[in-house]
């Protein structure tokens, strides 16, 4: 996404766009950048420009679980919850691939929700969007095995990265699926054996996007 006027709501109302690059900062991030900890409070609402985050929630035993991605053109409704109610993070935003993010200063977003409805309808927009996607995780988790689940998560990266070489450990994919590495590590074998995907060090190719 080149710039915030390619978002629906916004091409109509380039007043909005500008004073969103007028109040807000925009710095770049490397992959595996955390910008955001559970327990700590947002001071500021990210609005992705480029490149994709992941939403992670950790239980007290330490165990993640992957919630949602972040894409160019999207922002993280838990921070804009977390923002505007002064309450502390339940998860942790972290850069999945390269990216640039627009920070909104958290009394500049309350403002533009007064002046703009186009502002109020995005947040509506993505609240749903997260909606659905948390709907299907916890359908998945509850109904699907887990090599199905494996299977979604590798097709939702490559559609999220644009590129069907994944770069990540067997241990990181256990962590967003919560469950233990070994057994990441079967699947995957199994899934190479059935032609699925390609294994290598750190990396993962996977060849049937069907």
């Amino acid at each position: 996404m080149e710039n915030l006027n390619e978002i629906v709501e916004f091409k109509s109302v380039p007043a909005l766009v500008e004073s969103m690059y007028k109040y807000g900062i925009t710095k770049s991030y490397k992959a595996g950048t955390i910008i955001l900890n559970e327990n700590s409070n947002a001071r500021s609402i990210p609005v992705i420009t480029k490149g994709v985050l992941k939403v992670i929630r950790t239980e007290e035993d330490g165990r993640e679980i992957l919630l949602y991605y972040i894409t160019a053109g999207e922002s993280c409704i838990m921070s804009f919850m977390g923002g505007l109610l002064n309450k502390a993070s339940k998860v942790k935003a972290e850069v999945e691939e390269d990216a640039e993010i627009l920070f909104l200063p958290i009394e500049k977003v309350s403002s533009l929700i007064r002046e703009y409805p186009q502002w109020l309808t995005y947040i509506f927009r993505l609240y749903h969007k997260r909606f659905e996607e948390l709907l299907d995780m916890v359908n998945a988790t509850a109904f699907k095995k887990l090599d199905e689940r494996l299977l979604a998560l590798l097709k939702k990266k490559v559609g999220v990265t644009q590129s069907s070489t994944i770069l990540i450990t067997h241990e990181q994919l256990a962590n967003e699926l919560g469950t233990a590495r070994v057994v990441v590590s079967r699947l995957l074998k199994q899934l190479e054996e059935d032609g699925i995907v390609q294994l290598g060090r750190n990396k993962i190719v996977l060849k049937s996007h069907t």
